[in-house]
């Protein structure tokens, strides 16, 4: 539609198959072509006359105009630069957003102003001209389901209008490209509203995606006309004569895109491993995809058009239905989901249906919208249509790895995967656990606080409740690591939900009577690993285990501003991801930031706390705090200093988070007791690695010092890089602490069964980072093994 391309061609002396240049000038200037229509005695809706292209324009005319009003680009067309305000605080942002879109889109801010027509639907006129005058049109089109502007299912002709309204718009469309000797073929755009008035929107000098349907009902070449008009054939030469122009039955077309209404309508990318196109009377296919074909974020999601064709509206639905039904396209998302559910709506098939019909009816973006008659017909319908995607999911996998093997990002070393055992691992046995704990005669210590009531504390009566419950309990609890830390310190956090799932109700019947304050399970490096690499949903695998696990708190590890990835996200971000992890079974937030950075972590205990959730901020340590040196930065008063500012940002407790295992039993009591001394109602956590050996001394010294709870892993995931081992550090705690050793080894015996299974994830380079070496390098075991892979 470039005027200066059509100029360009005709002085080259080549045939532009198009509207003449003038046409192209007229109409791709939408205040030309109201100034055009206003002389050709069109209706046209009230607007401005020329382009605006300040914000304060914008206000003058809706001081004299009322809203609501529509914003469009001067220049272009599909939907950008177009804006509706129905309120004065919406008017100068909207309009400024619309004036940059079409800069960026068509290289001119300039936009028009008119009042914006309420539940108003869109007709459109197909017109051809031969350039001398000579007009005729190929009936009208019913556009008015569109998204955004954009038209989504387009109807030839425009039958659930009276007769009148249509003939009106058609003599409209030819009064105005009559009046500019218009060429070859294009549309004339309408507003219909409430009373059947209809008003002038722009002229599209193309021919547009939606030809298909005027074609069907006329039996006219469109395109082919086009290059015979270019060739400079007369309209009755290729038998464009208005009387023998008849509309005949309905068409339908419905755009196939490679899009996720479920998701606003996000594009989706990928390979078609499947593209089987329906077929049958009265179907027409445009477009061009096959199996292999790759979609990428490029182009225009369009991938196909379907039209169909009946005798009636009715007919044309059902078969329309059928076509959409019956097509397999597989690899990416699609469009189709809620093509269907228009399909369906009783509006929609009584003709009901307006330019709002899709904002007014947000249950079409469903992945189904149901009827008890769409049930009735067609009820495995959805599931039918999953379960093949899954199944074709299940074999690329498989063909994948039979091929290429397992990726080398996975991080598994290709001489173990083929040695390892491959047999199921049976789940621990609640039996033999309940068994244990019925016969057990150790004394219940502080059992009105018990597990289950942790939680129960927090969910009724809120995180400071919980922090005072944690203060006043007699013995030592712990917070087992075993579904997060531990393997992300010894597997590269290569552990998949199933194997977890497996142990969590046996966990739950375990702990949930003891002295286990917390499970940490989720968080941290989980996301990214989970997402990039183990190709599993982290969301699902939060409320899988808390549907498993109901009695125990949950925790997770926030990475302040940075939530849980790796770089800063805007605060609204990092408060509705905080909002959803409470909502979808999250307790405890333990918020950190590696450098200690305050602005960061003011943010992190915020989104936290305005969740409902239990905040323990997190003091990262490094250094050794008992150093004479008089240039340590990170002495008794650094820690200190920060651990106040943490208080004062309103967190419920405070964590020392020693990353890299550097806390000797000497330093923990120093610093426990220094925070206990100066924070008696906060309750502190201690959370270490066992990178030189030393951190069960040091949890028992924390405890000794005033430590409320302390990190431990199962026997079998402890030690080296991970926790210390949580069986050794019940058994140093002896009788403050009531966690059923004999149940804890049934527990111990799946990981060690399972942890034989991700051998090939075992980092063996991380023996030149275990050891006393660590008080020198001082690098973290997550660290480590993020470096290496």
């Amino acid at each position: 539609e470039s005027p200066q391309f059509a100029q360009a061609c005709k002085d080259a002396k080549i045939t532009f198959v198009g509207p003449s240049v003038e046409n192209l000038q007229m109409f791709g200037d939408k205040t030309k072509a109201r100034e055009l229509a206003i002389n050709a005695g069109v209706s046209v809706v009230p607007g401005t006359s020329t382009p605006l292209t300040t914000s304060e324009e914008a206000v003058e005319f809706v001081s004299k105009w009322n809203l609501p009003i529509m914003i469009k680009a001067a220049k272009g067309g599909g939907g950008k630069g177009m804006r509706v305000v129905n309120t004065e605080e919406d008017l100068i942002p909207l309009f400024n957003a619309a004036s940059s879109e079409a800069l960026a889109a068509f290289g001119d801010g300039g936009c028009f102003v008119e009042r914006y027509v309420r539940n108003a639907k869109h007709v459109e006129v197909q017109v051809i001209g031969d350039g001398n005058g000579n007009v005729v049109h190929l009936w009208e089109r019913d556009c008015s389901v569109q998204r955004r502007h954009q038209k989504i299912v387009e109807i030839a002709p425009a039958c659930h209008h009276p007769m009148e309204v249509r003939q009106n718009v058609i003599n409209d469309a030819l009064k105005l490209t009559k009046a500019c000797n218009y060429k070859n073929a294009g549309t004339v755009e309408f507003l219909i509203d409430d009373h059947g008035r209809h008003y002038f929107m722009e002229v599209n000098p193309r021919v547009q995606v939606e030809h298909t349907v005027t074609e069907q009902v006329t039996g006219i070449d469109i395109v082919q006309s086009t290059f015979l008009i270019a060739s400079g054939a007369a309209l009755e030469e290729i038998g464009l004569v208005q009387d023998k122009i008849v509309a005949r039955g309905v068409a339908m077309q419905c755009r196939i895109t490679t899009e996720d209404p479920s998701r606003d309508f996000a594009p989706d990318t990928g390979m078609l491993d499947v593209c089987r196109h329906s077929v049958g009377p009265g179907i027409r296919i445009d477009g061009y995809a096959y199996p292999g074909m790759v979609i990428s974020p490029h182009f225009d999601s369009l991938l196909v058009k379907y039209t169909a064709s009946h005798k009636t509206w009715d007919g044309a639905i059902r078969r329309m239905r059928r076509a959409l039904r019956e097509n397999h396209i597989r690899g990416v998302k699609t469009n189709i989901p809620f093509l269907l559910n228009v399909m369906h709506h009783p509006d929609f098939k009584r003709g009901n249906f307006n330019l709002n019909f899709i904002e007014n009816n947000p249950k079409l973006l469903e992945k189904r919208f149901t009827t008890a008659s769409i049930a009735a017909s067609d009820p495995d319908l959805e599931s039918c249509g999953q379960r093949y995607d899954h199944i074709e999911g299940y074999l690329k996998y498989i063909a994948n790895l039979a091929v290429n093997g397992h990726p080398t990002s996975l991080g598994a070393d290709p001489a173990l995967v083929k040695s390892v055992n491959n047999e199921d691992v049976s789940a621990p046995s609640i039996v033999e656990i309940e068994s244990i704990l019925t016969k057990s005669k150790k004394k219940m210590i502080g059992e009105a606080l018990d597990a289950p009531q942790w939680r129960k504390i927090l969910r009724e009566h809120g995180p400071n409740a919980l922090a005072t419950a944690v203060r006043s309990h007699q013995n030592v609890l712990v917070t087992d690591t075993t579904w997060r830390d531990a393997h992300q310190s010894l597997l590269a956090t290569r552990m998949r939900t199933a194997d977890i799932l497996k142990a969590a109700e046996a966990t739950n019947v375990a702990f949930k009577a003891s002295d286990v304050f917390s499970i940490e399970m989720w968080g941290g490096a989980t996301f990214d690993v989970s997402y990039n690499f183990l190709r599993e949903c982290p969301w699902e695998r939060l409320e899988k285990l808390r549907e498993a696990a109901p009695d125990m708190l949950f925790q997770m590890l926030l990475r302040g501003a940075n939530a849980v990835g790796y770089t800063v996200y805007p605060d609204n971000v990092v408060y509705e991801f905080c909002k959803q992890a409470y909502e979808s079974g999250n307790d405890v937030f333990r918020v950190f930031d590696s450098l200690n950075y305050i602005e960061n972590m003011q943010l992190g205990i915020g989104a936290a706390a305005a969740s409902g959730g239990f905040v323990e901020a997190a003091i990262c340590y490094t250094g050794n705090v008992t150093s004479n040196d008089p240039n340590n930065k990170y002495d008794l008063a650094y820690y200190l200093d920060y651990a106040q500012q943490l208080v004062d940002l309103g967190t419920h407790a405070l964590a020392i988070k020693d990353m890299a295992g550097l806390l000797t039993p000497k330093a923990t009591k120093m610093l426990v007791s220094e925070l206990r001394a100066k924070f008696p109602d906060v309750p502190i956590h201690l959370h270490s690695h066992d990178t030189a050996g030393m951190a069960l001394a040091s949890m028992y010294a924390a405890s000794e010092a005033g430590a409320d709870i302390v990190d431990g892993a199962i026997d079998s995931m402890s030690g080296l890089s991970s926790q210390p081992c949580l069986g050794a550090l019940v058994a140093a705690l002896g009788d403050r602490n009531n966690i059923n050793l004999d149940a804890l080894q049934v527990l111990n015996e799946y990981w060690e069964s399972v942890r034989h299974q991700y051998s090939p994830f075992e980092v063996q380079q991380l023996n030149a980072a275990i050891g006393s070496s660590v008080y020198k390098h001082e690098i973290p075991g997550g660290q480590f093994t993020n470096l290496l892979f």
